[in-house]
């Protein structure tokens, strides 16, 4: 039982931390146009940076080469999502909220649920090992959130909107923390969904995110775009080596 509260007080923890874009929500609206940009180019970074350095040598260690079979599911499904997203909700040339709004909230919802299934294992295995992989979660779950944050109001969403979807979306690390501690075979299936939410992540960050990027041309705001996108990298390669998150 203690092992559970634990697990339950640490996957809660860390689903508040999609709060953290509340930073932004008493922002001029002038300002925030100027930063939106930066952050979805800082999205882009962390989503492919955590798809390439942290979701795909875990699951390669899992699965071996059946790992790219997940991955490459996991783009399709996304593919097949925002054509039914696009066919659903824009049918007019113009979208009130883009596609990739909800393509990222269940993307960052699978990638939570794997969290809360991770720190459940990790816990349920040692419990000083659940607390490091927790604080490891925390660290990589901060840059991401912000990124997700400004991806949701660039894509249409208004502040408060975006902060209660975010929310939602981490809930699910609770859904899969709570699943893993009482169906423990289920791990099983976790080792899947983390090449499919990879794939996830690299179609998000690839087809969505950078082609909007691309709407900016001018050299000082391609420059700042570059900069922001390795920033993304970059953090996620400092968490992976130097926090081992």
């Amino acid at each position: 039982m203690n092992e559970l509260v634990a697990i339950l007080a640490s996957v809660t923890t860390v689903s508040l931390i999609a709060f953290v874009g509340i930073i932004f929500v008493g922002a001029k609206e002038s300002w925030l146009k100027h930063v939106l940009m930066a952050l979805v180019g800082f999205s882009s970074g962390t989503l492919l940076g955590g798809a390439f350095l942290h979701l795909l040598p875990e699951a390669y260690e899992a699965n071996g080469a059946n790992t790219f079979y997940y991955v490459i599911l996991g783009i399709i499904v996304f593919f097949a999502l925002e054509k039914f997203f696009y066919w659903r909700h824009c049918h007019e040339e113009e979208c009130p909220v883009h596609t990739f709004v909800y393509l990222n909230i269940i993307g960052d919802g699978v990638h939570n649920f794997i969290d809360g299934a991770l720190i459940a294992a990790t816990f349920l295995f040692r419990f000083d090992l659940g607390l490091t992989t927790t604080l490891a979660v925390i660290f990589h779950e901060i840059p991401q959130e912000i990124g997700d944050f400004g991806v949701l109001v660039y894509g249409g969403l208004s502040k408060r909107k975006a902060l209660t979807y975010n929310f939602i979306s981490a809930l699910t690390a609770i859904l899969g923390a709570i699943t893993t501690y009482f169906l423990v075979y289920l791990q099983n299936i976790t080792a899947l969904l983390v090449p499919f939410a990879a794939g996830g992540f690299i179609y998000i960050a690839a087809t969505d995110l950078m082609p909007e990027l691309h709407k900016k041309f001018r050299a000082f705001e391609s420059v700042v775009q570059l900069i922001v996108i390795l920033l993304g990298i970059g953090l996620m390669a400092y968490l992976k080596i130097i926090v081992g998150a």
